[in-house]
Formats: C-alpha cells, structure tokens, sequence
C-alpha cells in the first residue's frame, strides 16, 4: 500500500521554514520516515494557555507551523491549558503571574479556538484540554510526578535563576507549571511538540518525563518570537505593538505599513507562503534601489488582510491607505462618540481607544501628534466644552468624530 505522505527531504524543508530549535532534527527525520513506510500520522501537541480572549499576529507564526504539519498528513491537537492557565506560564517573568479563575480561562479558550481556524483546517484539528487527566490527577498524582524531577534541574532555567539570585519571590506553584506541561505530553503521546522560541525548556521538561517512562521523547520544534509593530520588543497587546486577528482591513493595513523596513523580510518569511528565493530577490531589489520599501511593504500588508479578511477588504483597506496618506485624505467612515464635557484630553485619547494609556496619550500630545480638526494641540489637560463637534486625529491612521455632551465626570478632571 502507498503511503499518502510525501518523502522525507519535502516535509522537512517546509516544516524547517522559520524554525528556530528542532531538538532532534535527525529524530524527526527518522519519525517523519517511520510514518512514511506505516501510514501513520505523527502526533502533532501544540498547548495553548488562554490567559487573554485575543489573538494577535505573533500567535499566527505558530498555528502557521500547526498548519504545516496539517498539510502533510499529520495529526494536529490544539490543546487548551485550561488546567495550566490556572497556574499561569512562568516564562520570561519577572514576577509571579496572577492566577485565573476556570470561567475566565474557558471564555478565553472558546474565543481563541473561533480564531484559530483562519489559519487553522477546523476539520483536522483536534480539540483537547488538560484538566481531563491533570484535574483527574488528585494531590496525590501531584506529589508523585512532582518527584520525578529534581529542584536543581528546575532551577537552571534563566528566568528562575534570575529571580532568585535578586531574591524576588518564586511562588511554588510556578515549579509546577512546567511538569504539568511535560506531563500532557506523556499522556497524549506526543511526537512532536511545538511551541515559541521561549517555550524550548518546558518542551525539554516533556521529553524528560517520556524518557524516564520508557517512551520514545518529544521532538521540540520552536519558531521565533515574531517583533511587533515597533520593531523592538516581542508582539504583545500589553506593550501596544500588536496587530489583532479581529482588527479591522484598515487598521491591520495600516500598522503593517507602520513596522520599519528591515522587519518585513521575517514577516514575509513567518506570515506568509512567500518562498526564501523571493523574499531575497526582493530584499536584494531594495538595496540596490530597484524596489521600493513602501510598495513591498503595501504588498505585505495586502497579503495578511487578504488572509484574515478577504481579497475585497485587501483591496479596499489598500485604496484608502494610499488616499489618506499620499493624498491626505480621511478615511470614509469614522467612528463617533458622544464624548462627556470637561473631560482631559490626554484622558479623552485614552478612555475612547486613541491610545494605549493615559501616560502615552500625555506623550503623544506633547509631541504633537494630535490634532482638532487639523490643528495641532499640545495641552494634554484641554477640555472640550458641551456642544463641540470636532475631528480627533492621532498620529496618522487613527480618526474618532467628537461629539461633547453636558455630563462631566467629576474623577477624571482631578486625575
């Protein structure tokens, strides 16, 4: 009987597209050729813990992976963390995590499941959550796989090692987020796991615990963290960087055309099918000052609406980019709010969604990058009197009609 998996080399030159770790990377080959001869799909574990209801475009580089595997045959389980939300990720933190309640992580994991399948084949992926065998496991099943691995090993992670050396607290439980991760892999039987660039030692944790079983460990694949729209830090909703599955064509359009140069090389590479040969012959073009950077960053900001919206709103959320920012024009449809009278400005920005934070919309009027009605202001505490109307604009994209009404709220004006 022939197998339906295409050879080895093919598989491994798509899923080693933007890796980062593959531990072991001749593992997976001979696993890759073993499913191969026996017809048999590889068992894909990808864990997510739904602590936010959002998805955000860093998030796509690792369902891009799932979907890699998805295409070549294998089995693929999304897997809810809605034993291990509860825990919460010590990963990279410099403080213990607050705690979720069940309720908040299922309503997470319902939202997140709605949007994984734009990336996602929601008919081949399998859905599955940890609390089936973790909350089975009882405080006596805690103890035990608690004694499978040892405190010095726990502590040679950096963000452990970090933290105690500066003598910030370490919760107990936070030791256990990373064995209770090895331990879904035990269960399901993984063959490979994935996961981002920062999860790699609590992949690692999972492949110990298989080997001390007798089975065969994990594979650990890891992709980048993907830069957010500042260029500097990881994409994050936090930090304000980050560019949401649900934003709308026009502003997931415009804050792609805001990401410098330089970054859209790896976009293209993690968020899209563009091929490495291209994506070199277009750098390539840019130094040589064949190419301009603003017309391939337009193509790469066309191609992520276009697979998260449709080629319609890709094509559109393009025409009014290119209207407002090379003609100076405004965008067709603005939002209007009745806004309360004596209301700060810097609190207006922030209260209605102009700006991250009240510290970031004092920074961004004292730097000139708002306007009323096309004029510069620079007070961060004016107020709009009962009855204006006027145009909001922010930087370069974000627009909100104002509409004062006579209600004043007293605690903002003392903020």
């Amino acid at each position: 009987m022939s197998s339906g998996f295409p050879p080895p080399d093919e598989q491994m030159e798509l899923l080693l597209r933007g890796a980062v770790d593959v531990v072991e990377e001749d593992a997976l080959r001979q696993r890759l050729e073993r499913s191969r001869k026996e017809n048999r799909p590889l068992l894909i574990k990808t864990g997510f813990d739904p602590t936010a209801p959002d998805l955000h475009l860093g998030h796509a580089v690792l369902l891009r992976k799932m979907a890699h595997f998805q295409q070549l045959g294998h089995r693929v389980v999304f897997l809810v963390g809605d034993f291990t939300a509860m825990i919460g990720d010590p990963t990279g933190k410099k403080a213990t995590r607050p705690q979720l309640s069940r309720d908040e992580v299922l309503a997470n994991a319902e939202t997140y499941q709605e949007q994984a399948w734009q990336v996602l084949d929601r008919e081949r992926t399998e859905i599955q959550h940890n609390s089936e065998w973790l909350g089975a496991l009882g405080a006596e099943g805690l103890v035990r796989l608690a004694g499978s691995y040892t405190l010095a090993r726990m502590m040679e992670r950096e963000d452990f090692r970090d933290r105690f050396e500066k003598h910030e607290p370490i919760s107990i439980h936070e030791l256990l987020y990373p064995l209770t991760q090895g331990y879904d892999s035990v269960v399901m039987k993984a063959d490979v796991e994935l996961g981002g660039h920062d999860q790699l030692l609590n992949l690692l944790v999972g492949r110990d615990l298989m080997r001390a079983r007798g089975m065969e460990p994990q594979i650990a694949l890891t992709v980048p963290l993907l830069v957010g729209t500042d260029g500097a830090q990881k994409m994050s909703k936090s930090l304000g960087n980050a560019i949401a599955f649900e934003d709308s064509p026009r502003e997931m359009f415009g804050r792609t055309m805001s990401i410098p140069d330089e970054l859209m090389w790896d976009w293209r590479l993690l968020l899209t099918d563009m091929d490495q040969d291209e994506i070199d012959r277009q750098k390539a073009a840019v130094l040589d000052g064949q190419a301009s950077p603003r017309d391939l960053k337009a193509d790469l900001a066309h191609d992520l609406v276009k697979r998260f919206r449709g080629p319609e709103a890709a094509d559109e959320a393009r025409t009014e980019f290119d209207r407002m920012f090379r003609g100076g024009g405004v965008p067709d449809e603005i939002e209007t709010q009745l806004v309360p009278a004596g209301l700060r400005l810097f609190a207006l920005l922030a209260d209605y969604g102009l700006a991250a934070s009240r510290a970031e919309a004092r920074r961004l009027i004292q730097q000139g990058a708002v306007s009323i009605d096309g004029e510069k202001v620079r007070d961060p505490h004016l107020t709009l009197e009962q009855g204006t109307k006027c145009l909001l604009k922010v930087g370069k994209r974000r627009f909100l009609d104002v509409e004062v009404t006579l209600e004043t709220p007293s605690a903002a004006i003392t903020e």
